[in-house]
């Protein structure tokens, strides 16, 4: 994508039926750098404080380690491994420190002025790609039922009223190092859709109606956030 650029983004998020707030979402637009920002979902969990200290610590991660990429000099994958594998480090810590069992899923991505796109994801927070109402691609969950999925003994529609469908196979916190999976998309184009969403979000609602990220051409305008 050679010419200009607008980005139309949104967030939203909602604590549902429970009492108190886990989930945390970013949109973060690079300090120097026009036309280039980083979108974050974190799904805590460990309780009430537990679930949402791990989900601050990786937005907080997300942050200090975008202030400092530079989009010229250093790899995208690179920073995105890196995030999820300090944010990872950081929640073990805090669960020493605070006698907790703090978890998180995380689904990023990047996009850089040029168009390009990079994402990861551990857990089963998704990242969805559409171009118009088609969709183009989605992240697969780090989950037992995604397993089940896989192996042809389930459909998605059953995976998705199973009664272990919480189950994960993986994610940031844990004894084990999380499972990473990165997509690169080269060039974004008018009418990319991307959207970052937990389980809240995917569970209990269907696509091609979701559009919080979307990009519209601007020929004659410059890059811009």
């Amino acid at each position: 994508m050679s010419n200009g650029y607008r980005i139309t983004a949104s967030t939203g998020i909602h604590k549902g039926d429970r009492d108190y707030q886990q989930d945390q979402i970013a949109l973060i637009n690079h300090p120097r750098v026009n036309g280039c920002m980083l979108a974050v979902v974190a799904d805590g969990m460990g309780g009430r404080s537990g679930g949402r200290k791990a989900s601050d610590q990786v937005m907080l991660t997300a942050s200090q380690l975008f202030e400092r990429y530079s989009p010229e000099r250093d790899d995208p994958p690179s920073l995105l491994k890196q995030l999820v594998e300090e944010a990872h480090l950081v929640i073990k810590l805090t669960a020493i420190s605070s006698e907790q069992e703090p978890h998180s899923t995380i689904a990023a991505f990047l996009i850089n002025p040029s168009g390009e796109c990079h994402w990861v994801h551990a857990g089963d927070s998704r990242i969805y790609h559409y171009h118009g109402s088609k969709m183009v691609k989605r992240t697969m969950d780090h989950s037992y039922v995604q397993t089940l999925v896989d192996k042809g003994e389930l459909t998605e529609e059953e995976a998705n009223v199973h009664p272990q469908s919480n189950i994960l196979m993986g994610c940031l916190g844990t004894e084990d190092d999380p499972p990473m999976d990165f997509h690169y998309i080269p060039s974004l184009r008018p009418g990319d859709v991307l959207m970052c969403c937990s389980d809240g979000v995917w569970h209990y609602f269907r696509p091609p109606s979701w559009a919080p990220c979307s990009l519209h051409s601007r020929p004659a305008n410059p890059p811009n956030s």
